[in-house]
């Protein structure tokens, strides 16, 4: 039957990108503002503690949720680039395939998180007086995992079929739900950090079962049937895991060096963790365009296009920049203002300036992660993913290395001075692979076997 959705084969790169990338962008920005929500409302009527707690859970948490946003868009890829052939039986099940596979993985990792988390929290030197309510977050988190796995998962199936504005209204539903019951169950049922968790577990739950639903409604429009393909599952995870490397690059590095800022004590944590909510929804623009060039790629490698992948490529850089110039005029002009939003007027004096001074020093170099975004969206969207993981990994290590080794002798702020060395060197070395070409023959190679 005829498909409606592959304008990211047909109309002008910039415009494609454009149409995909924008939904993507606007969900993962409401996405961010609950938990942003999370911090500044236990941060405001709680206590800073508070704040600092969720605030040293999130580097941890928020590797799960690169896990699956990772695994996701790696196996999006694969149904992509069937999409893009238009062989919509082997997109079924490719997309069915891997909803079940990540289901059993978040399974084991919730279970796993359940059963280690205090330990956790120790090894990453958490603070004492927030260790408790650390792990009483963590807890609530680990036993929604699920929820949280498929839903992600399966926002990226949607992406792959080109319907990325379906993610976009779930993203919206499930975080205004979950910003009300955050203020509901804080400030008025009085539950604390376990109040923003238990808000986050209700929220995703509703928005995974009703996700799951469309995409069946969705499948019936497309011939052929749909089954666990075993087969399927080998290409997938070649792609996957670099990619939940990719995604969680910059989670694993945030919680290596946690230790290193939680050795500051809890006002520096606290302000740390207020900066580093703020980063991560600068990052988002960037990680919602390199997420639109993989889908980009993945189509039009399928229906033999690579003329437009490279098309594509330019006109995703241009728009990284539009958005680090954005970014940049808005850091330099509110930073203050940003960090007070979580701290209020009681914060503490180092707390507001590490959160200051983090936020100053970063507008400065969020277009490195961006064109890093790009050029890996690019080569995840090909499958050639050997030196886009050795790029990944260079990224961590730098980071983990230049923090560890030099924050403890200098002072905390070589924490952050890591983050653009190690996006530099990320974009470098996956910029040569692209400029090799290899990129090319993957999938022309696969399809062969």
């Amino acid at each position: 039957m005829a498909v409606d959705n592959d304008y990211l084969t047909q109309k002008k790169p910039l415009n494609a990108l454009i149409i995909f990338a924008l939904p993507i962008i606007i969900g993962n920005l409401f996405q961010h503002t609950y938990t942003m929500a999370d911090s500044a409302i236990v941060g405001r009527y709680v206590s800073e503690q508070a704040l600092a707690a969720v605030g040293a859970s999130y580097a941890l948490t928020n590797i799960f949720i690169c896990i699956a946003i990772g695994g996701g868009i790696g196996s999006s890829v694969i149904v992509s680039q069937y999409f893009g052939a238009k062989n919509y039986e082997k997109t079924k099940s490719a997309a069915y395939t891997s909803l079940i596979v990540f289901l059993i993985i978040s399974v084991f990792l919730g279970v796993f998180g359940l059963l280690l988390s205090e330990k956790i929290m120790i090894l990453l030197n958490t603070p004492k007086d927030v260790i408790d309510m650390s792990v009483e977050y963590l807890n609530i988190y680990f036993m929604g995992l699920p929820f949280l796995f498929m839903y992600n998962v399966l926002s990226s199936m949607f992406n792959a079929l080109g319907k990325s504005k379906i993610p976009l209204y779930f993203l919206i539903f499930s975080s205004v739900f979950n910003v009300a019951l955050d203020w509901i169950l804080v400030t008025q049922f009085f539950m604390g950090v376990s109040g923003v968790a238990w808000a986050t577990l209700i929220a995703q739950s509703i928005s995974s079962v009703l996700s799951f639903l469309v995409l069946i409604f969705e499948f019936k429009k497309f011939e052929g049937k749909s089954a666990f393909v075993i087969n399927e599952i080998y290409p997938m995870a070649k792609i996957a895991l670099p990619s939940i490397l990719q995604q969680s690059t910059v989670s694993i590095g945030m919680m290596l060096v946690q230790s290193v800022v939680n050795s500051f004590g809890s006002e520096a944590l606290a302000g740390f963790s207020a900066a580093m909510r703020v980063e991560s929804i600068c990052i988002v623009p960037m990680t919602g365009i390199g997420n639109a060039v993989s889908s980009y790629t993945a189509q039009n490698i399928g229906a033999n296009s690579e003329k437009r992948v490279v098309e594509g490529y330019h006109a995703a850089n241009k728009l990284v920049f539009v958005c680090a110039a954005t970014i940049f005029v808005i850091l330099k002009l509110f930073n203050k203002s940003i960090i007070s939003l979580f701290l209020g007027t009681n914060g503490t004096l180092m707390a507001i300036n590490t959160g200051q001074s983090l936020l100053s020093f970063m507008a400065w170099f969020f277009c490195l992660i961006g064109l890093k975004m790009a050029v890996d969206g690019l080569l995840r969207g090909s499958g050639d993913m050997k030196v886009f993981t050795i790029a990944n990994l260079v990224n961590l290590f730098i980071r983990v290395f230049t923090a560890m080794t030099f924050a403890p002798r200098i002072g905390i702020f070589m924490v952050w001075y890591a983050v653009p060395i190690g996006w530099l060197s990320n974009f470098i070395i996956s910029f040569a692979e692209y400029r090799t070409g290899k990129w090319k023959e993957i999938y022309k190679n696969r399809i062969k076997k």
